[in-house]
């Protein structure tokens, strides 16, 4: 079992950057995929970011691909979303999650989730 803990989120002006953390407790951190998905009001719960275990196979949305950037560090139990170029349409509550099946890019194959961060972005 995984537990998941986000922060790092927060009001940025557009063209501004953050980095969202996310804080697993846990065994089994370091041996499962991991991902970064994101909701906005109305909207559904869409795909940001995954991550493999080893850190060295990353896939990303189109529409942050080239500003976003997912990470993880094993041995603090944490994994990482470095965002540049900010627009107002990322606004939204991101959620770390844990692999366990299935396509990465589907919010179907993990199982385990944060609570959220909010990341708004004015314009």
């Amino acid at each position: 079992q995984v537990q998941l803990v986000e922060s790092g989120g927060g009001l940025v002006q557009a063209g501004g950057s953050l980095r969202l953390s996310c804080a697993a407790s846990g065994r089994t951190f370091s041996s499962v995929d991991m991902g970064w998905f994101r909701q906005a009001p109305g909207k559904e719960r869409e795909f940001v970011a995954a991550v493999s275990v080893s850190g060295t196979g990353t896939n990303y949305a189109d529409s942050v691909k080239g500003r976003f950037t997912i990470s993880r560090d094993n041995a603090k139990n944490t994994l990482y979303l470095q965002m540049h170029s900010l627009k107002p349409e990322d606004t939204a509550v991101y959620y770390c999650a844990a692999h366990i099946s299935g396509s990465v890019t589907h919010y179907v194959g993990y199982r385990y989730w944060g609570q959220g961060t909010q990341v708004t972005v004015s314009s």
